[in-house]
């Protein structure tokens, strides 16, 4: 009987030394586990729950299941037109079999810095093979015009002269591709070196495009120059509009002018005429009067420019010097 208590202590005491040593390992939700024996893989988890390994002997390694993220490295890359711009990217990636990605990197760190490589590499090798313009844009909007918006009312004649007066084209260049398709590409080119790792690439999407400095002051000087053509082209629109303006105004302004003094000269001439009858009505009453008014106007007017008179014995002086003293 003792030796039966005896045989039961030690079972015990083994099964409690058993499960201290951690024979059993739980997989969480959203995790997977590699389980490795001296080095050599004897199972993957990828399911949460309890599982059991060989204590001591087994080891347990826990990726994450959920999506990751790597952002890139600021890389300048030129284009197809061999312009430089400076792209920011970030990617989207999971490890799709544990195992295949143990054998590959054993950590996360090594992954992240291996995917970093694979990621600038790829991009790098789909923007050199693609102009400026299919990099930074992802459609053909930048060339509708809103024609029920527009910001300078014109009809056609006149948007028609301001094209000819431009002569830089005010429309940019027409997107084949776009970002978003380039964004795939970059992610297909990836994929290619991805696969036998164990990972499965989500996507690669460009954050941030910038222009490098020697870009940066190409553009803005072409933007400046053709700003400037633009402008100069109104201004020579509106000066010519101006010159035609003013020569209808000049023109109305000559016709109300010459219809005013038509009708001026009408009004004067009919006064004219009124006051002749009226002077002819008066003066027929008494037409030795109006002898001698006249002559006294006459007196008025041409005395005051004479300094001397030497003589008097004229008939124009008659009314002056009457011996009667009258007319």
């Amino acid at each position: 009987m003792k030796k039966v208590w005896i045989t039961l202590g030690v079972v015990a005491a083994l099964l409690i030394v058993f499960l201290m040593m951690g024979p059993f390992y739980i997989v969480n939700e959203g995790y997977q586990t590699v389980v490795t024996r001296f080095g050599e893989i004897v199972s993957t988890r990828t399911k949460a729950g309890l599982y059991m390994r060989v204590p001591v002997i087994d080891i347990v390694t826990t990726y994450p299941k959920l999506i990751l993220s790597l952002d890139g490295d600021s890389q300048r890359i030129p284009t197809k037109e061999n312009q430089f711009i400076i792209v920011d990217s970030t990617s989207r990636w999971r490890i799709s079999d544990p195992g295949l990605f143990y054998q590959s990197f054993k950590t996360i760190d090594a992954a992240y810095n291996r995917l970093g490589d694979i990621i600038d590499s790829a991009t790098r090798t789909v923007i050199t093979q693609n102009r400026l313009a299919e990099v930074v844009r992802s459609s053909n909007i930048i060339n509708e015009r809103d024609a029920a918006n527009p910001l300078i009312a014109m009809d056609e004649a006149e948007t028609a002269q301001i094209d000819a007066l431009v002569n830089v084209s005010t429309e940019s260049e027409e997107v084949a591709k776009g970002r978003r398709q380039l964004s795939q590409e970059m992610a297909n080119e990836a994929r290619k070196m991805v696969a036998e790792y164990g990972i499965e690439l989500i996507d690669i999407v460009p954050r941030q495009i910038k222009y490098s400095d020697e870009l940066t002051e190409s553009v803005y000087s072409r933007m400046i120059k053709e700003r400037n053509q633009v402008a100069q082209a109104y201004r020579s629109l509106g000066e010519g509009k101006k010159a035609e303006w003013l020569g209808k105004l000049e023109s109305e302004k000559r016709t109300i002018q010459s219809e005013a003094y038509r009708k001026a000269e009408e009004e004067k001439g009919r006064a004219d005429a009124e006051a002749s009858r009226i002077y002819a009505q008066a003066y027929a009453k008494d037409p030795e009067f109006y002898a001698f008014w006249k002559s006294m106007e006459s007196y008025k007017s041409t005395l005051p420019n004479f300094d001397a008179t030497y003589s008097t014995n004229m008939d124009y002086f008659k009314y002056m010097y009457a011996s009667d003293g009258k007319y």
